[in-house]
């Protein structure tokens, strides 16, 4: 559901009352529930109605120990929202939040197969049913060298991957983006050099990690459709196009998925893509970050931390590894 200010938006881009109210009462049904204090003010739904605070629940503003939450500054709404990169509504990091109103995302329904004992076609709140949505605030570091700090709602991986059981051959997680040219307007460029559709992947371990969410709401309200909605990856001690969009398939294998980046550069783009300012990317240095907002006179830079901050939470997943080779 893309956000925006009611001038702003054409009939033809309002979303139906009925779809509206669907998707907000399944929200409310999966238990979304966070301080109304953490809802930006001001920011109308596509309908051009306010968006409304859910039920309050507590939530600890302060980092813990398991990595959770973060007591940095968090990135104020309208630059997640408006600053993306989601090649499927264009290249340009404005494209995804003017383009991808068009994309119709109620019903939505995921594919799992592979090496799982519940396999099948699942309409999304199926699959969500029965996991409370929980609030993390994450960093978010980009391969680009920028970085945010997103409220993210979601469920935990491992708890959706429990109650599709797991084979034992299982050793992968391969995810897949939605393929719709008729909405995504990216992926009907002749201009475009990606393969469709989008395809990333995890280790097993990696997915099961705690840390690793499955998003379908930021900032208290539902994904709006150029962050990935309705339901994306968040894995925030990688970089963040390992966090894959608008997924339509999940599928456990016992060989490494290849995935979109790797097989376009290889040399620029690994299987793992931990945050790492030890090893520079190609074509620019990897120590520091410009944290969004910033400006021409204002760029906001930082260091970038190993694992993105995340190091004593995830480095055993690595004991041993050469991240400089599987990086």
């Amino acid at each position: 559901m893309l956000i925006k200010r009611t001038a702003d938006i054409p009939s033809s881009e309002i979303t139906s009352e009925s779809i509206y109210l669907r998707r907000r009462e399944f929200m409310v049904r999966s238990g979304l529930a966070l301080t109304a204090a953490a809802l930006p003010s001001g920011l109308l739904a596509e309908d051009g109605t306010p968006l409304r605070p859910l039920k309050a629940v507590s939530a600890t503003p302060a980092m813990s120990v398991s990595g959770f939450y973060t007591d940095e500054k968090k990135t104020p709404f309208d630059d997640v929202a408006r600053y993306n990169n989601f090649y499927e509504f264009g290249t340009d990091k404005g494209d995804p939040a003017r383009y991808a109103h068009a994309l119709t995302t109620d019903p939505w329904s995921v594919q799992v197969d592979g090496e799982v004992g519940k396999p099948g076609n699942y309409a999304l709140e199926d699959l969500l049913k029965g996991i409370d949505l929980e609030e993390r605030i994450y960093r978010l570091r980009c391969v680009e060298a920028w970085s945010m700090v997103v409220p993210w709602v979601g469920v935990p991986l491992h708890k959706l991957l429990a109650k599709l059981e797991p084979t034992s051959k299982a050793k992968y997680v391969e995810f897949t983006t939605l393929v719709r040219p008729s909405e995504m307007r990216g992926q009907k460029s002749r201009f475009s050099t990606i393969d469709w559709p989008y395809v990333e992947g995890l280790r097993m371990d990696e997915a099961m990690h705690p840390l690793t969410l499955m998003a379908v709401g930021l900032y208290g309200k539902e994904l709006p459709n150029q962050n990935g909605a309705p339901f994306r990856l968040v894995v925030p001690w990688k970089y963040g196009f390992k966090s894959i969009k608008s997924i339509v398939k999940i599928r456990l294998t016992e060989t490494q998925p290849k995935t979109t980046w790797q097989q376009l550069a290889p040399s620029e783009y690994g299987f793992y893509a931990n945050v790492n300012p030890t090893v520079d990317h190609p074509r620019w240095s990897q120590k520091y970050e410009r944290r969004l907002p910033n400006s021409l006179f204002d760029p906001n830079r930082i260091k970038t931390q190993m694992f993105n901050g995340y190091e004593a939470q995830v480095a055993s997943l690595y004991k041993g590894m050469n991240l400089r080779r599987y990086y």
